[in-house]
């Protein structure tokens, strides 16, 4: 396969097929897969992504028999895992002129995995553009989709989106674009939103909306086939994809508050459920029945729990619903813990031993981590206090929760 192919004018694939079964996330890639980066001669030469760590020196040496690496002017690097910035440092020790864009956080990593703190930055905003001598660069910050420091690249004069992971197929292909696959790719391409994308649904939904602003010709991903035939077919494929069926799905908040700040966080774990679709059902302890509660546990696919703290303990006649509550089946149904505190909030920890041991699928933040990788939203939710970094908490934590009934 030649080292430099052309996918539109002055544009070029400069990536690496690797075709042998390949060790990822925990998965052996059997058809294995395609770093696929794009080299942009303009005036100002600009190269989107690079190539797994494994191939780094490789990389450069056969990049640099095809360009001259003094003149890159910039280095776009859309996620920093290593199979997508993994040659940076091999690159950077040889194009000593470019500059990295990148967003904040991607620097941040950037410079903690391949201490390159010397180099300098250009760091981009959502919606942000740069002019690169004869074409125009469009970049859209597109979070969790799969890690938070991820973004995409959008050529606006040839109508070419650079979505790193997104879109993307694991296959090693030498054919390179999907109008010349010899065999249907949709099935791989699925299967590959499934496993890396879908723990990701809302993040796609809102990666989804900023597409529609632009108008797209050819997708070119770091995976896999570039989809110059039909783009529009795999960007619907994500639209019904991560779409979910809400209905009959329902949720309930039980909770005691002391002072009010749990019963705000009830409020607004509460907004983020319904936001999501979710049919919920919030009850204080204190104007309910155990057998009015119990019933509704039963009909409910997600359980919620939480107390105040006072003189390390829970509050009030929660305890006495707890009881109730894990000695039921609770198989099927997930559940996790809330509370305010002011000091060290025993309460949060006590109720979520009581639902260690039931058999609800409790989530916390080992789960959430190992399901999604967001590891911004922690649980059990632990507010001390509370303000309005902890309102977003409480409701981003009722949105996350929703993803796991929906």
């Amino acid at each position: 396969m030649d080292n430099k192919i052309q996918i539109a004018e002055k544009n070029f694939w400069v990536g690496k097929v690797d075709d042998r079964p390949v060790p990822f996330h925990r998965l052996i890639l059997e058809k294995g897969t395609t770093y696929n980066s794009y080299l942009l001669e303009t005036e100002k030469p600009t190269l989107i992504d690079t190539v797994d760590i494994s191939f780094g020196v490789e990389f450069v040496k056969k990049l640099s028999e095809n360009f001259d690496l003094s003149t890159l002017k910039y280095v776009v690097i859309n996620h920093v895992e290593p199979d997508h910035a993994g040659a940076l440092p091999a690159l950077m020790s040889k194009a000593k002129n470019a500059v990295i864009v990148t967003t904040e956080r991607a620097k941040e990593l950037l410079n903690g995995m391949f201490k390159l703190h010397n180099k300098e930055y250009h760091i981009i905003k959502d919606g942000e553009t740069l002019d690169i001598g004869g074409k125009t660069l469009k970049f859209f910050e597109v979070p969790y989709l799969h890690t938070e420091e991820t973004m995409m690249t959008y050529c606006i004069e040839d109508k070419i989106l650079y979505p790193c992971d997104i879109f993307s197929t694991h296959l090693a292909t030498y054919e390179l674009f999907n109008d010349l696959a010899k065999v249907d790719i949709t099935e791989d391409f699925k299967v590959y939103y499934q496993l890396i994308m879908s723990p990701h649904r809302p993040y796609v939904r809102e990666m989804l909306a900023k597409l529609k602003t632009i108008e797209i010709n050819t997708i070119a991903p770091s995976h896999g086939f570039i989809l110059r035939d039909n783009a529009k077919k795999f960007v619907d494929l994500y639209d019904i994809m991560s779409k979910k069926d809400t209905s009959n799905k329902k949720a309930l908040i039980l909770y005691s508050s002391m002072t009010g700040n749990t019963g705000k966080i009830a409020n607004d774990i509460y907004e983020g459920l319904t936001e999501s679709g979710i049919e919920t059902s919030i009850v204080n302890a204190k104007s309910s029945s155990i057998d009015t509660v119990k019933e509704m546990a039963a009909k409910s696919q997600l359980i919620i729990i939480g107390s105040s703290t006072k003189y390390g303990d829970m509050i009030g006649n929660i305890e006495d619903y707890l009881k109730e509550i894990v000695s039921m089946d609770l198989s099927s149904k997930y559940g996790f813990v809330f509370g305010s505190y002011g000091w060290s909030g025993e309460s949060i920890e006590i109720i979520n031993d009581y639902l260690k041991k039931s058999n609800i699928e409790l989530l916390d933040s080992a789960r959430v981590i190992k399901t999604t990788g967001a590891n911004d939203i922690h649980l059990p939710l632990r507010i001390k206090f509370y303000g309005e970094d902890e309102k977003a908490a409480a409701i981003n934590a009722g949105k996350l929760a929703a993803e796991f009934i929906a």
